[in-house]
């Protein structure tokens, strides 16, 4: 597919992304804005602007095109090979400062990171998952699994297997954390009677659930707020 090169040059100086981000910094630039500052050129017959635009409508925003993983950015017209592996490593440089901030300091002393990690792991994946994070005595990330997989509608979780990673690990507490796809935040009966089996069979071990944390691609609810682990 043939590109263009940026269509913008006709746009006074403080419209056109490139210029607007480096006079008045990233924060005045719209997700349209700076996801075409990252795309570049646009496609035959539109700008990198409508087809950032296009984009972000697509995905209900940035944030879900950036979470919505490599099979649906390649059914997209006009995201080749190139502008494809742009998006996935913004992504993943997103996941590794999220993760070393959630390293060097308290998981709780940040909240609105803990969320945003969680978010861009498992917020639009389309099946259910479990992920488990390990901390230390000072309650500092010292690794994120995710161990088990279901369907849409139920996971089967193994405390044995939780209690080995968190042994593996040598974890002094963690925070479970799993997806809703359906979009539902409210934590169900299940949820609360999973976490309190883990509670229980973690406690053998001398290891604390601190939260279990419920997932959307509309953002996160934390049980343990809501006086339910």
């Amino acid at each position: 597919m043939t590109t263009v090169p940026l269509p913008l040059k006709g746009l006074p100086a403080d419209a056109r992304p490139r210029e607007k981000l480096l006079q008045r910094g990233p924060g005045a630039l719209s997700d349209a804005e700076l996801l075409a500052l990252l795309l570049r050129t646009g496609i035959q017959g539109k700008n990198v602007l409508l087809l950032a635009q296009e984009l972000v409508d697509r995905f209900g925003g940035v944030a879900g095109l950036l979470h919505s993983g490599a099979d649906a950015l390649k059914a997209v017209k006009g995201l080749g090979p190139a502008k494809r592996a742009e998006l996935m490593a913004v992504v993943e440089l997103a996941r590794r400062a999220l993760a070393q901030e959630l390293k060097e300091r308290p998981l709780f002393d940040s909240p609105q990171a803990v969320a945003h990690y969680l978010q861009l792991h498992l917020g639009h994946k389309p099946h259910e998952v479990f992920a488990v994070l390990f901390l230390d005595s000072q309650h500092r990330l010292l690794a994120m699994e995710e161990l088990f997989r279901g369907t849409l509608t139920q996971t089967s979780v193994y405390p044995r297997e939780v209690v080995l990673r968190a042994l593996h690990h040598h974890a002094a507490a963690v925070v479970l954390a799993h997806n809703h796809p359906s979009g539902t935040a409210e934590p169900s009966r299940a949820d609360e009677m999973l976490t309190q089996t883990l509670k229980s069979a973690l406690a053998l071990v001398d290891v604390r659930v601190l939260d279990h944390f419920i997932v959307t691609a509309g953002g996160c609810r934390s049980m343990a707020e809501m006086g339910r682990v």
